[in-house]
């Protein structure tokens, strides 16, 4: 199991900031590093895979610093975003390319094209790959020496819905089986699927860390909204709305719900079960409308 430190670091090039004074911790598990395009994310990656040198700060794996560092990245893979692959090579034939760097052979290069199921496609040209094809073969170049640390930016782009499904597989697999794996995406909806630990970087800055559920309670400012449903919704408005934790109710016909906006988390969550049983009411459904890590990200991007 490896952990990777990254410490105030910065990036610049030239007068562009492009990583400003980030510090994160990345365990074991599967971590998703989140932000908008342009956001940083592909510096922070190369930073952490040893491609790039911080400006400032450090980048360490289990204590160890990662820049000009060959024998740690013995224990780093790598899937980058960008495509130039050489395309003149087959799949296999690139994937034991990268196993002989690491004084691997055929064995190693043939265990990780089945792990990435391209077995079948391993002696056609990479020119005649489709880009998710491609995705998967840098993958398996990637796990050919069997690193304990796992990188892959924008990891999913080109796949087809089977090719993600199947890739989703394997990263939870490997976050399970102890190994450290953080992925990039600007898609939120890859994220919440895969990752429940998030970094969100923002414009270069570190906005947020950890389970996006948890970091949603936080945002004391914004109203938490719920959606309910009991055996008597008016008589539990009526009791609701007359307590400061809640914000506003609305029924929604179409739902045959009730829609709660509670500006107090804590006491919110206490007073619904207090209320309904005060007033012989049963609850049939209580689900947050907008803990999701669309709610999260909107309001970091936004804040």
């Amino acid at each position: 199991m490896s952990t990777l430190v990254i410490d105030h670091v910065s990036r610049w090039f030239g007068n562009v900031v492009a990583v400003n004074d980030i510090t994160m911790t990345i365990g074991p598990g599967v971590t998703g590093l989140l932000g908008p395009n342009g956001a940083g994310k592909s510096t922070l990656i190369n930073m952490m895979g040893g491609f790039l040198a911080p400006s400032t700060g450090t980048v360490t794996l289990d204590g160890q610093q990662v820049w000009r560092n060959e024998a740690i990245y013995r224990h780093i893979g790598i899937v980058p975003e960008r495509e130039a692959m050489y395309d003149f090579l087959t799949g296999r034939e690139f994937v034991v390319a990268n196993a002989e760097l690491h004084g691997l052979g055929d064995k190693a290069a043939q265990r990780a094209l089945a792990t990435v199921e391209m077995e079948y496609a391993q002696d056609r040209k990479i020119a005649t790959y489709s880009k998710g094809m491609r995705q998967r073969v840098k993958m398996a170049s990637a796990l050919v020496h069997d690193p304990s640390l796992l990188l892959l930016d924008e990891p999913f782009n080109g796949m087809d819905p089977r090719q993600r499904m199947q890739l989703m597989d394997l990263l939870r697999r490997m976050g399970d089986e102890g190994r450290t794996v953080l992925f990039s995406s600007h898609i939120l909806e890859e994220v919440e699927q895969l990752a429940w630990h998030i970094e969100v970087v923002v414009a270069g800055r570190h906005a947020a860390s950890g389970d996006f559920r948890r970091i949603r309670r936080l945002m004391t400012d914004r109203p938490h909204r719920y959606l309910v449903r009991s055996s008597d919704d008016r008589a539990l408005a009526a009791a609701l709305i007359a307590d400061p934790s809640t914000a506003g109710i609305e029924v929604d016909h179409a739902e045959g719900a009730l829609r709660i906006q509670a500006v107090d988390f804590g006491r919110f969550t206490a007073l619904l079960p207090k209320v309904a049983r005060d007033h012989g009411i049963r609850l049939l459904t209580v689900s947050p409308s907008d803990e999701s890590l669309e709610s999260v990200f909107s309001y970091l991007v936004a804040a």
